[in-house]
């Protein structure tokens, strides 16, 4: 399913396969010997979507740009069933596991692996030929790599980082931070009302 979104439309190269159960919306372009299969979603919210050539993107993954912080995957990287990505940039040659979230503003180097229900969290740069163990947080510029029993502190470097205030302009200390956040979110997605099928 192909979609224009806020008047862009998707550019998919001819050697390229879409699965017809995945969908494609607004300014994505993917790149020669792309994959990509059923139940995928890539959608350009604002900013755009580029894959290089020998993309897979796998069953189920999400892939979401924003007007602040676009995506960019490059070459020969495969992003795993039911993972996500969310405004992040991805270098050549990275293995996005299954259900590996990447978030806003992270930046993967070439050669690293995030591997399976792994995080890279917000403005989080992962040098080159990183590895992220299996349900490990990446957190951080410099990155600290830490298990998911060190809560304390992912959630320290984590609040420096300010993810309510990074993607959705609200400060955290508003009192209504939820309300505040869902409202307007919801009116950032509403833009979907006047999408076209094409």
């Amino acid at each position: 399913m192909i979609y224009e979104h806020l008047g862009a439309r998707p550019r998919i190269h001819d050697t390229a396969v879409v699965a017809p159960s995945a969908v494609i919306s607004g300014d994505v372009t993917i790149g020669p010997n792309c994959q990509v299969l059923h139940g995928a979603v890539i959608t350009a919210e604002g900013g755009p979507i580029t894959f290089g050539e020998h993309v897979i993107v796998m069953e189920n993954a999400l892939i979401r740009a924003t007007a602040a912080n676009p995506v960019h995957i490059g070459d020969h990287v495969l992003v795993g069933p039911m993972a996500s990505v969310s405004g992040a940039t991805i270098a050549d040659e990275v293995f996005l596991a299954t259900g590996t979230r990447i978030f806003n503003g992270a930046r993967i180097g070439e050669r690293s692996e995030v591997r399976i229900n792994a995080v890279v969290h917000l403005r989080t740069a992962l040098p080159a030929e990183s590895v992220v163990p299996i349900g490990w947080v990446a957190v951080g510029d410099p990155v600290q790599i830490l298990s998911p029993e060190q809560h304390e502190q992912i959630w320290t470097a984590q609040r420096e980082l300010d993810f309510p205030g990074y993607v959705f302009g609200v400060d955290r200390s508003t009192p209504d931070l939820m309300v505040q956040l869902t409202e307007r979110y919801a009116r950032s997605l509403a833009r979907h009302s006047d999408d076209h099928a094409l």
